[in-house]
């Protein structure tokens, strides 16, 4: 029987890097995947595909819609669907080929198949063909990630009712496509069919799409989508969801309980993940897990079976690649000895939309709940001179800061590249900045990170474009 110091379960963002971290650092290491190829949901069916996708489909919509007044014309354009899935396909494959390299370049050991517990040390690997091998681990992190949630009364086909897999691999633009969840998820894969014309309906249950993030983000972005032409039921609660074979029928009432009826060709399920540990045996080392299925931990994410780890999806926390990735370099550094730590007020969220939506930090609703005295600056993306130059007119940003402090507290933007533009915020933040520090840095003009300047100058009246 092989004998490891770790054992990592799962593949995704926060597996694999667990894994090269712990190889670096002198662990003999091994990984654990289920599946043929590694990189989990983030790289399969999540991120990557569907960052491929948005890419794709964002060239398609500015050459039909935008070319032409920068002087390009573009007539006779067509959409080859085949070739774009295609395209996408070769990005995913490439990327997890990537993986592979790098566990051979930390010599990881790589098994595939179904890692169960035997007991707190030993793990079955159950292979694709039935056989089975048995390890030795004195540490086990678990990385398992999670599965597209649904809601009890609706019945994921994967043929018209579908979830962000199937959405991610469909074989024609859908005529009309219902989107059921206004999160980061549906609101994506929403534009993406959006933009390569099908008819795109979101509903969501709460008052605004993207819940959770500052109102000022989600009312301008389901204001930017609008008029892109994607149509939001918000307060819309769905009853029922029925395929009538070439169509899907969904009921929802609205916030007078009056029934809406909505037809299209597909139905997006996205109203979130669940984690997922089917197959890992948790049973049979009796380990804690909360009502909802994730697995219970401690600050250290050490579960209640002392040599046991979790992380990413499948334990507390905002499911994010980044987030797992994290937690993931944290682990291996506890496992060896080290003192890590992660400020989780400092994992970014993003809406790869566009305009893109970022933010950082506490939204201006949690800083009132919490009765902080703050102080806020905002600053309009179409007032740069760069905003203007690429036509992406689009957005703000908004600083909160401490009133008396000037410590920024959170950052929200929503516009052209804020995906990467909040990384400047996060380090920003966990230096604990000050408003005054970015307004007085200087900012490569002309920029679109010159709008995070702004609005930081915006916090004392100093703004200087507005």
């Amino acid at each position: 029987m092989n004998k490891y110091d770790v054992a990592v379960i799962g593949s995704g963002p926060g597996g694999y890097v667990a894994a090269i971290r712990c190889a670096q650092l002198g662990l003999k290491t091994v990984i654990i995947e289920k599946y043929n190829t590694l990189g989990g949901t983030c790289l399969n069916v999540g991120c990557i595909p569907s960052k491929a996708l948005l890419d794709s489909s964002h060239h398609y919509y500015d050459a039909t819609k935008h070319f032409a007044t920068h002087g390009i014309d573009c007539s006779g354009l067509e959409v080859n669907f085949k070739q774009m899935i295609a395209r996408k396909n070769e990005v995913v494959a490439q990327t997890s080929g990537g993986i592979n390299y790098l566990m051979d370049k930390n010599n990881i050991d790589l098994l595939q198949g179904i890692g169960s517990f035997i007991d707190a040390t030993h793990i079955k690997i159950t292979k694709a063909d039935g056989t089975s091998v048995n390890i030795e681990a004195a540490k086990t992190i678990i990385a398992t990630g999670s599965k597209p949630a649904t809601l009890p009364f609706i019945k994921i086909d994967k043929k018209r009712i579908i979830t962000s897999t199937e959405a991610l691999n469909l074989s024609e633009i859908p005529k009309h496509l219902i989107v059921i969840g206004g999160g980061v998820i549906g609101l994506e894969l929403g534009s993406v069919y959006k933009r390569l014309g099908a008819n795109v309906s979101v509903i969501e249950y709460m008052p605004t799409i993207t819940p959770g993030m500052d109102t000022m983000l989600s009312k301008e972005l389901q204001k930017s989508l609008k008029k892109q032409g994607v149509k939001f039921y918000t307060s819309h609660k769905v009853t029922s969801v029925v395929n009538n074979g070439d169509e899907v029928i969904v009921t929802a009432n609205n916030k007078k309980g009056i029934p809406t009826e909505f037809k299209g060709d597909y139905t997006l399920i996205s109203v979130g993940r669940k984690p997922y540990t089917k197959g890992l045996g948790l049973s049979a080392i009796d380990m804690n897990v909360s009502e909802n299925g994730q697995i219970i931990t401690n600050e250290q994410l050490q579960t209640n079976i002392a040599n046991i780890y979790a992380i990413g999806d499948v334990v507390k926390g905002a499911m994010l690649a980044h987030k797992a990735e994290e937690e993931g370099t944290m682990v291996a550094e506890i496992i060896a000895g080290q003192k890590p730590h992660i400020n989780y007020n400092l994992i970014p969220g993003v809406v790869y939309t566009w305009p893109e939506v970022a933010a950082v930090g506490k939204t201006e609703e949690q800083l009132k709940e919490e009765g902080v005295n703050y102080k806020s600056g905002t600053f309009a993306m179409r007032a740069l001179g760069r905003a203007r130059a690429s036509m992406d007119l689009d957005g703000q940003i908004k600083v909160l800061a401490d009133a008396e402090t000037d410590e920024i507290l959170g950052v929200h933007m929503i516009g052209a590249r804020a995906a990467d533009m909040i990384a400047e915020a996060v380090i920003a933040m966990e230096f604990r900045a000050s408003s005054e520090d970015i307004a007085r840095s200087s900012h490569a003009h002309p920029t679109f990170t010159e709008a995070f300047k702004e609005a930081c100058l915006a916090v004392n009246n100093r703004a200087i474009h507005s």
